[in-house]
């Protein structure tokens, strides 16, 4: 009623004509938007939105340019900034700028439209908490999304996004995670995670998930059937239950490190699939005997555990010989056959094309062999081999070709060797994440590895080092190094200091005649191994009470 009334004393382009011209929204709901907050305009058709929308908070409404009266229910200086904005099933090609004009906005959803990409100005909706943005045609996201701190809910399925970028760690209050069908990756690494959520067992394509660094106090309960790597390092995991391994049926690699698990159940066997276990760093004191049985395990590493009742240098002697002693003291005496594993079938194939193709594996391990043949590199042929295995051979040199692996090389083992130095072109493996060089013939290690700057782990024991390699002190995201049974005289306290990463540091079995005070600064250390050292101090039975006291003591008798 009251717009006909209005009708007669403003211009005939104005009003609700001119709206119905130039823009596909009708007034009536830009006003309601005012007085709401709220604005749905999903499924219209819209190819684009209008200008009017994003300056709904900022433009004067045209009924306060009629210079007339209004009612108490049309006052336009009290309306309400818009806080909540559907565009959902619209033909979106693009977003404008000025969507950073709608700072209020709590609620952001897009999704059903064209859109390839995102202004980077929606990293200004500072109060934004829920954005939507699946279905879609999204193949990255702009920078300016990781400054919405506030963000709690991100939905991104269904676009074309290869890969999630590391910045999403800095989205510090997302608790709704995002969901692809076709994402073969997720780093969650370094958030406060408490709890996975379950929308993670609908990646049906998931093959790799990091969840180092969090706040984790169980494994992920996943019925993710393709889940191949599982990495959950740096949490506080105490205990391993059945329920929590049942699901993980495909895995083939479990990093537990750095948590605090106290014993394995047997179902442990029920990764059948299992070839590498990480357990460094926890409080294990026994293992179970079922572990020895699993066909196709590779390398189980268990430095820094109380283990009792299993003999030093069985542990030393590495994972063949452990799992061999484990079957040993099954209750049947072990007298079950040896399991076949894919390289040990009756076959007249020595490479197992299989593992290269599918486990990203290229293993060539217990062969005795002076060189590693031609043949074993050319079975690659262009697959991503993302771990090596050369060890228990007769090499005396790295093999040069390894070089043709730099792009996804992230596990070498060249343990059991007879390597006396390691070339310098190794540097250029950039993606080496670990590397096991241990009972070699080294004694030192080229400054040139220190642009391994993704290195997380090195194994140097039961080598001829008689100094303690410095290259080391330069590799910042070292987290691990085992240098035990050398010749080391001593180490650079104030160096190691500056390994702010660093968390496990076995120096056992070497020359030290006397251990620097001020390694008792290194607080980042959870596993600090001295025993079987000429000095004198630390003493014995502070040894025995573990790393927190070792560093408290040395502290202690830092000069004031």
């Amino acid at each position: 009623m009251s717009r006909f009334k209005r009708g007669a004393h403003v211009d005939s382009r104005a009003g609700f004509r001119q709206e119905k011209e130039d823009c596909p929204v009708p007034y009536g709901l830009l006003k309601a938007a005012r007085k709401s907050g709220q604005l749905n305009l999903s499924g219209r058709g819209l190819t684009e939105v209008p200008q009017s929308v994003w300056r709904l908070n900022t433009d004067t409404p045209q009924e306060a340019q009629q210079n007339l009266s209004f009612g108490a229910a049309d006052r336009w200086w009290e309306k309400t900034d818009l806080t909540k904005l559907l565009l959902s099933s619209n033909k979106l090609q693009s977003l404008s700028e000025d969507v950073k004009l709608l700072s209020a906005l709590v609620v952001l959803d897009i999704h059903d439209n064209q859109l390839s990409s995102l202004p980077d100005s929606i990293g200004d909706l500072e109060q934004l908490q829920k954005l939507i943005l699946s279905l879609n045609k999204l193949t990255e996201l702009p920078s300016g999304l990781w400054r919405l701190t506030n963000l709690r809910c991100l939905h991104l399925q269904q676009n074309l996004i290869e890969q999630i970028p590391q910045d999403l760690g800095q989205l510090v209050n997302l608790d709704d995670l995002v969901t692809f069908k076709n994402l073969g990756m997720l780093d969650c690494s370094r958030n406060q995670l408490e709890s996975i959520p379950p929308v993670l067992a609908q990646m049906e394509s998931l093959e790799q998930l990091y969840l180092r660094h969090n706040k984790l106090h169980f494994l992920p309960e996943l019925p993710c059937s393709t889940l191949k790597e599982l990495h959950c390092g740096n949490n506080q995991i105490e205990i391993l239950k059945a329920d929590h391994l049942k699901h993980l049926s495909a895995l083939s690699f479990l990093e537990l490190r750095d948590n605090k698990v106290k014993s394995l159940p047997e179902e442990i066997t029920l990764l059948q699939g299992l070839e590498r276990l990480d357990l460094t760093n926890n409080d294990i004191s026994s293992l179970p005997c079922g572990l020895g049985t699993l066909p196709k395990m590779k390398s189980l590493t268990l430095e820094g555990n109380p283990l009792r009742g299993i003999r030093r240098d069985v542990l030393t002697k590495g994972t063949g010989e452990l799992l061999k002693y484990l079957r040993s003291r099954q209750p049947d005496g072990g007298s079950k056959e040896e399991p076949k594993t894919a390289m040990t079938l009756p076959s007249q194939a020595k490479i197992n094309v299989h593992a290269i193709k599918t486990l990203k594996t290229l293993d060539y391990s217990e062969k005795h062999e002076a060189s590693i043949p031609d043949e074993v590199f050319d079975a690659v042929d262009n697959s991503p081999v993302a771990n090596v295995n050369f060890s228990k051979n007769q090499l005396m040199a790295v093999p040069s070709r390894i070089l043709q692996l730099k792009d996804t090389l992230a596990d070498i083992n060249l343990g059991f060797n007879k390597l006396t130095s390691i070339p310098v072109d190794f540097s250029m493996l950039k993606q080496l994440v670990h590397i096991d060089l241990r009972n070699n013939l080294l004694i030192s290690l080229p400054m040139e590895l220190e642009g391994l700057t993704k290195l997380r782990s090195v194994i140097l024991s039961f080598n001829r080092f008689k100094s303690f390699p410095e290259v080391l002190y330069h590799i910042s995201s070292l987290e691990t190094i085992l240098i035990s049974n050398n010749q080391v005289g001593g180490i650079d306290p104030v160096q190691m200091k500056t390994l702010n990463n660093l968390s496990t540091l076995d120096l056992s079995n070497n020359d030290i005649m006397q251990v620097p005070p001020e390694l008792g600064n290194c607080t980042s250390l959870r596993a600090l191994m001295l025993d079987g050292n000429p000095f004198r101090n630390p003493r014995a039975a502070i040894l025995s009470k573990g790393t927190d006291a070792v560093l408290e003591y040395l502290r202690s008798r830092i000069p004031t």
